[in-house]
């Protein structure tokens, strides 16, 4: 922890701490702080048209949405070990191919969470090894129906949104 940082809770995956940091205008703020071990977000391509999206309830918001496979980092893992462990887990597949499409800040307004995203190529079936509180249907879509997901506002996850515009899948407006 650095100079003026308490921490106030200790979760199983988050941390929430109290900082008091001086900005660069020299005005001092009192931030509540998210700390996050960062996680990876996998756009698995079957072909250069055909993707496969997941079908996940997600719990915290009581309801099932759309999205990419995505995971968090274990502590000291590399994230392209985890891209790699996540796509196994969630979908059933390896890639021969992977490319580093960059990262995002989700919520840098409170959070300390980074997400890595790649795309995955030239694909192979395997076992799935999903863990037993996560609630998933992989399908696969092609390029025009992602498109008209995410126009009917069929896909509101954020980081599936910003990877879909970074591969490439779709053109950002």
């Amino acid at each position: 922890m650095t100079p003026g940082q308490r921490k106030i809770f200790r979760g199983k995956l988050i941390d929430v701490s109290l900082r008091r940091q001086k900005l660069p205008s020299g005005f001092v703020v009192d931030l509540e702080v998210v700390e996050h071990p960062g996680a990876v977000l996998i756009v698995p391509f079957l072909s250069e048209d055909r993707i496969i999206l997941i079908r996940q309830y997600r719990p915290v918001i009581r309801s099932y949405i759309w999205e990419l496979p995505a995971g968090t980092l274990n502590k000291g893992e590399k994230p392209l070990a985890c891209a790699k462990r996540e796509l196994i887990e969630e979908i059933g597949y390896t890639a021969e191919l992977w490319e580093n499409l960059g990262f995002i800040y989700p919520a840098p307004g409170y959070t300390t969470e980074k997400i890595h995203l790649y795309a995955a190529k030239r694909l192979h079936k395997v076992r799935a090894q999903r863990e037993e509180d996560e609630i998933i249907r992989p399908r696969v879509f092609t390029r025009r129906e992602i498109a008209n997901l995410l126009e009917t506002r069929k896909i509101v996850d954020a980081k599936s949104i910003c990877a879909l515009a970074l591969s490439g899948i779709i053109a950002p407006r």
